[in-house]
């Protein structure tokens, strides 16, 4: 049998036959969270009405919007990319902007760039016409030169010959041309073996422009995130729709963020037919084969210039890239996402994987990342969005994975065991709701995507690979580097840590970890409502730090902020310990210790030798108090054989040696 009982200071608990008293020592001196404080542009944005302490977006919350039309040249021989923009953009923010801030992220292979890891030197973007409203601009040293552009380093600024007023637009045109990095962007874009680009970071993008940057309608830069891109940290991005134009030789296959437009023009009819039977088919469709590939097989012949024109669409994205491969395999099937519509009916989006033979567990890729999507879309309780999802294995170019939307570059894991490329692209999967959905400031806070997509990892390799505890290796990675004494805070920003392996703990394992923990702490349910809540009000919009803990504060209906303050502010480590059990004629003493600094509720199961089990709670309150020992008096009925602190493990405790006595052990 087992009771289950929630303990109160110096009140006698009813447990079942066992029963027990809970008492509390002396208090001691230990640190005591003080309250999370929103800074100062997050408090102004909830009077403005833009941001609430609930969570929700407030009535009066706003973003900026770009309407992009790109064309890129892709130049193999050359390893040269040559590119045109069309951009609209539109103000939707309450104020009146004289310029538009744009990011030239391969700028971080210019020389002298700003850089935080090393970088192949390709020369960056070359810029030719820039011009707004059909006026051509030049370079400029200083502001005061009037309209121009400045440029520094990743970021671009455009003064406007006129400002762009609320509820106004601009169109700025652009053409540029960059060397292509082998390994660009920390291996995030590049080029292998003659017969793969991928292409990434390649135009100029809109800055973001938002509710918390912005202080004031003053002139200066105020409003815009312009952090450099240093090759860390990722990235924060509006959304918008594209238009894209991809120009490549024939025989190379392009495939790209959005859906294409032109497959008549591109492809040969029975690779058109393959596509539509992969559109209905719950099992793979081989769409190229090693027989499809060669000079006049997998894309039509040229027709513009030695050039094919491949046409794509996208809507409500942050973000476009393309691959173009030649040697590649093609397979694809459709994958449930639920009902998008809200007609009663399951919807899909079809899967593609594109491989080498010299990745032969990518034969396979196809059925990973239709499981992930489907699972992810569940599991989130948000449809996947868009009509298709891509993986390109990009051995050669990247390791691990990179996410984009639609999109995913991901290495060959020849050697390794196909589980491992599961759990990657489980993973970058995962990214197409966080942040490719829920939009987040990467560049300062990683750990909002990259945690939040590490924990929904685990519960996708959960369900593809039952029997196995996938969450514990995650805590086992963050107590690693606890116990080294080498982490920091999740809330430092992100490229700004104290060394890679930091950075990597304050951004995948811990905040997974902590997460796990907020579940165990406020139960499965409302962990889920609060989850839910957060996914679906902030999709296609920037949540904050603060906006994810309101949001759970408001579900659990109760003030989190000692967890957050503990486990995000701080490096303070769990370690809860039996510190003693001493029985006695009338009762056994169990005295229970909080050795660390981070204060979590003590779960305690004892179990009696005539097989009675109960589980008492130390609340969290003790230790808020500043209290360092708890005392739990067992009544005794039958001795007491076993005492074990968090036996489901749910929480990440720095030394599991001191959480079990076991009388048969003593």
């Amino acid at each position: 049998m087992i009771a289950r009982a929630v303990c109160l200071a110096t009140l006698v608990i009813s447990t079942g036959s066992a029963g027990s008293l809970f008492g509390q020592s002396k208090p001691t001196r230990r640190p005591i969270p003080y309250p999370v404080v929103p800074p100062a542009n997050f408090q102004q944005a909830v009077e403005q009405g833009t941001r609430t302490m609930t969570g929700e977006p407030g009535p009066a919350y706003w973003q900026q919007w770009t309407d992009y039309t790109l064309r890129a040249r892709l130049i193999p021989e050359e390893k040269l990319l040559a590119g045109s923009a069309h951009l609209v953009y539109h103000n939707r923010s309450p104020n009146p902007l004289r310029f538009v801030a744009l990011q030239l992220l391969q700028n971080l292979h210019a020389p002298g760039a700003q850089r935080n890891e090393q970088q192949e030197v390709t020369g960056g973007i070359q810029l030719g016409r820039v011009a707004v409203a059909d006026q051509s601009l030049h370079q400029i040293a200083s502001p005061r030169e009037g309209a121009g552009y400045l440029m520094n380093g990743t970021n671009m600024i455009v003064l406007l010959p006129r400002p762009v007023a609320t509820g106004d637009s601009v169109t700025i045109e652009l053409e540029w041309a960059f060397q292509i990095p082998q390994k660009g962007a920390s291996e995030r874009m590049g080029f292998d073996s003659d017969n793969l680009f991928h292409i990434a970071y390649w135009y100029p993008q809109t800055a973001v422009y938002d509710d918390l940057q912005d202080f004031s309608t003053a002139a200066g830069f105020s409003g815009w995130q312009l952090d450099q891109f240093t090759g860390g940290s990722e990235f924060y991005a509006g959304f918008g729709n594209y238009d894209l134009t991809v120009e490549a030789p024939e025989g190379w296959v392009i495939s790209a963020t959005g859906s294409l437009q032109n497959p008549e023009e591109v492809l040969p009819a029975s690779i058109i037919a393959r596509i539509a039977q992969a559109a209905q088919s719950d099992n793979v469709v081989h769409i190229l084969t090693e027989a499809d590939l060669g000079p006049g097989k997998a894309t039509l012949t040229t027709v513009d210039n030695g050039y094919l024109k491949w046409q794509f669409h996208s809507d409500s994205v942050r973000d476009v890239v393309f691959s173009a491969t030649r040697q590649s395999l093609w397979d694809a099937a459709r994958t449930p996402v639920g009902d998008r519509d809200g007609d009663g009916n399951t919807d899909y989006a079809t899967v593609h994987a594109l491989w080498r033979t010299s990745a032969p567990n990518w034969s396979q890729a196809w059925r990973y990342a239709q499981h992930s999507i489907d699972f992810l879309s569940r599991f989130t309780t948000l449809p996947y969005p868009w009509p298709h999802m891509t993986v390109v294995e990009g051995n050669g170019i990247i390791q691990g994975g990179m996410e984009f939307p639609m999109m995913t570059l991901i290495g060959g894991y020849q050697d390794g065991e196909a589980a491992a490329l599961y759990s990657v692209t489980a993973h970058e999967l995962g990214h197409m709701w966080f942040p490719m959905t829920i939009s987040s400031d990467e560049r300062r806070y990683a750990w909002i995507d990259e945690g939040t997509t590490q924990f929904n990892t685990t519960q996708a390799e959960n369900e593809f690979y039952p029997d196995v505890d996938h969450e514990a290796p995650e805590r086992a990675q963050y107590l690693q580097i606890a116990n080294l004494g080498i982490e920091g805070e999740l809330m430092r920003r992100s490229d700004f840590h104290y060394s890679r392996p930091a950075y990597g703990t304050a951004s995948y394992s811990k905040p997974a970890s902590v997460l796990m923990a907020l579940r165990g702490l406020i139960g499965t349910e409302t962990f889920e409502r609060g989850f839910h809540t957060f996914i679906h009000n902030w999709a296609f919009k920037h949540p904050t730090p603060w906006d994810l803990f309101n949001t759970f504060n408001t579900a659990s209906g109760q003030n989190l902020d000692w967890f957050w303050r503990s486990w995000y502010y701080e490096t303070w480590t769990l370690d809860h310990a039996v510190a003693s059990v001493r029985p006695g004629s009338r009762q056994t003493l169990i005295v229970i210790e909080d050795r660390g600094l981070l204060p979590m509720p003590a779960r305690v199961t004892i179990t009696l030798a005539n097989g009675d089990v109960t589980v008492e709670e130390v609340p969290v309150e003790t230790w808020l108090e500043g209290k360092t020992t708890a005392e739990l008096m067992v009544p005794s009925v039958s001795p007491v054989v076993r005492v074990e602190i968090d036996a489901a493990h749910v929480f990440p405790d720095t030394d599991r040696r001191n959480d079990v006595w076991d009388r048969d052990r003593r």
